[in-house]
């Protein structure tokens, strides 16, 4: 077996222990030099060689700093990059082939972006010698005989154009000074900024400075200054971050455009259905987040994906899921009994300076989670909020008034920098020690190792995740959840969506969800929420409706057909103007049509 040891730098606190990790090592005390220490920093260096895998040391270090794992001997052959010493590693890299969209499809930190990063040359593979890196004349042997050979000939010898969208995009506007118009027309090297404005819909921010643009307005304008390059390759991380249905859509055809004959183009995308609707390829990123990462062969994007929610991968005869992700094969039918009813509110209407919502009238039942659908800046928040009992309607009454409503709001923001721990036992209160709590709460969104950290040391998906927590804890008649996939993986995704439907069934309680990913909605709605309008302007909340009503309700507006994959009931993205696609929109059935494949 060859281990893996990682210590992460941030939770291990040398002058705070008492070196726990060295006085229990079974190696160390027999007299191996199992673990050092760095003479600067006072932290451990686990020689790996010498570890013997007991996981002591695991166990003994009070602020969780330590991880190891074992992997196969045969594995190490594959290894493409490590960071350091007791550092992240990554075994094999996608490979991208010209004319298709490359998608890669994984959990958060397990390489999806150091894979992203080396494709683009921002770093050097060093083949797990981070001591001693290689020249690019062996990292060119080391890949003989595939088709990276030939790629990372070209990327050596400067050849091959590469353009980045990377992950993050706070420090753009620092960096990058001007309007959006001025910065876009600077790299417009393609001659086809007029057409790009048009399909992203920039020109309602066209003479903004970056400074002030939203997250969704700052990542379309990402998306425009690569895709405007004339480039031999484009890679993008998560483009559809921050960006509602339509937005995501429109950004997914300017991807899928810039794929020709002699272009390479990778995307690392979360939504699984922008995934599906952009590539034509897949790899899938496997492994231990944070400890190492394992990238599978190609794949067609259909049978990649299934690969993925099935959770199985037949040629590495791996199991990284408990179980499978199944769809209902038809969206159920609920057939509410009278005295199921909840929840009743009246017309409402709503104005926040020039924007007016106007909310017609609805119902929720008993178990029952509401999705809500709309473009950015129609509403949504707006109409949660006016649940929430922060905003008071103009017209009509807040129907929750006599209600106890758990709120979790689009931006997420604690007054004070609390531990998780304090946050949830005030949240959950007696339940917190429970059985329920931890299998219902912790195990399914991955809280047990964030327990004793602060919320300024978190990250978004953590936070986010906190924040679900928090919500979902509190005994509560009505779940308000606003945009809770923001900044989370597909696992994570999927996870929040199963623990918020049982637990809305297990306390007969009921829920308004807004979310923009569509696959996650289908897991998770029991009927729709459908907003219209103009952005900005006016927006209309629709009465609840079924989810296949409400779904063609507003994909008929967002110009886009689905169908059902066979295998695994999932929603599938019909390519643009093909046959499926006009047939679907010419009967009015743009969900989950019955195909045969």
């Amino acid at each position: 077996m060859v281990r893996i040891a990682i210590l992460d730098a941030d939770k291990c606190k040398p002058k705070d222990c008492s070196r726990e990790c060295y006085r229990f090592c079974p190696r160390v005390r027999s007299g191996d030099k199992t673990i050092e220490f760095n003479a600067e920093t006072g932290k451990p260096i686990i020689v790996e060689a010498l570890c013997s895998g007991c996981g002591i040391c695991i166990r003994k270090c009070p602020f969780k700093a330590l991880r190891i794992v074992n992997l196969p001997d045969e594995l190490e052959e594959d290894c493409v990059h490590r960071y350091g010493v007791n550092k992240f590693k990554l075994y094999r890299l996608p490979i991208p082939r010209p004319g298709t969209v490359l998608g890669l499809l994984g959990p958060n930190a397990v390489g999806k972006s150091t894979a992203i990063k080396i494709l683009g040359g921002v770093i050097k593979p060093n083949l797990g010698r981070w001591d001693s890196p290689p020249d690019w004349d062996e990292i060119i042997r080391f890949y003989r005989g595939s088709e990276l050979q030939r790629y990372f000939e070209k990327l050596s010898h400067g050849d091959l154009r590469v353009f980045l969208k990377p992950q993050y995009l706070d420090k753009i506007p620092s960096v990058v000074k001007g309007s959006v118009g001025e910065v876009l027309s600077r790299v417009d090297e393609r001659g086809v900024l007029r057409d790009l404005a048009d399909s992203l819909g920039l020109r309602g921010i066209w003479d903004r400075p970056l400074s002030v643009l939203s997250g969704g307005e700052l990542q379309k304008v990402a998306v425009a200054a690569v895709a405007l390059r004339d480039a031999d390759v484009y890679l993008f991380d998560e483009p559809s971050s921050y960006l509602d249905v339509y937005e995501r859509m429109r950004v997914a055809r300017v991807i899928r455009g810039l794929a020709s004959k002699d272009k390479y183009v990778v995307v690392v995308e979360h939504d699984l259905a922008v995934l599906d609707y952009i590539s034509d390829q897949v790899c899938i990123f496997y492994g231990n987040p944070g400890v190492y990462g394992i990238v599978t062969p190609v794949y067609g994007v259909r049978v990649g994906i299934n690969i993925y929610l099935d959770g199985y991968i037949s040629s590495d005869n791996v199991l990284f899921r408990r179980e499978p992700v199944k769809f209902d094969v038809a969206p159920p039918h609920i057939e509410w009994t009278p005295g199921s009813l909840f929840l009743e509110w009246g017309y409402m209407r709503k104005r926040l300076g020039d924007f007016e919502l106007k909310v017609e009238p609805g119902s929720i039942h008993i178990g029952e989670v509401i999705g809500i659908l709309g473009p950015n800046g129609i509403g949504k928040t707006t109409f949660i909020k006016l649940l929430a009992g922060v905003l008071e309607a103009d017209e009509g009454c807040t129907p929750t008034s006599n209600l106890k409503v758990s709120y979790k709001p689009q931006y997420i923001s604690f007054k004070e920098d609390l531990t998780v721990k304090e946050v949830l036992a005030e949240a959950a209160g007696d339940k917190f020690n429970s059985s329920w709590f931890k299998s219902e709460i912790l195990l399914p969104l991955d809280l047990r190792d964030l327990l004793d950290s602060y919320l300024s040391e978190l990250s978004g998906g953590e936070l986010q995740r906190v924040a679900i927590a928090k919500c979902l804890s509190m005994d509560a008649n009505i779940y308000l959840l606003d945009e809770p996939s923001a900044y989370l993986d597909v696992e994570q995704r999927i996870s929040v969506a199963r623990v918020i439907k049982r637990i809305v069934e297990a306390k007969s309680s009921a829920a308004f969800v807004v979310e923009h990913d569509l696959i996650i909605q289908s897991i998770i709605a029991n009927s729709l929420m459908v907003f219209s309008g103009t952005p900005g302007k006016i927006g209309v909340a629709h009465t609840p409706t079924g989810l296949r009503s409400g779904m063609n309700r507003f994909l008929r507006d967002v110009d886009v057909t689905f169908r059902r994959d066979p295998q695994t009931g999932r929603p599938r993205v019909n390519k643009p103007d093909s046959w499926l696609d006009r047939h679907q929109k010419s009967i009015g059935e743009y969900y989950y049509y019955e195909a045969k494949e």
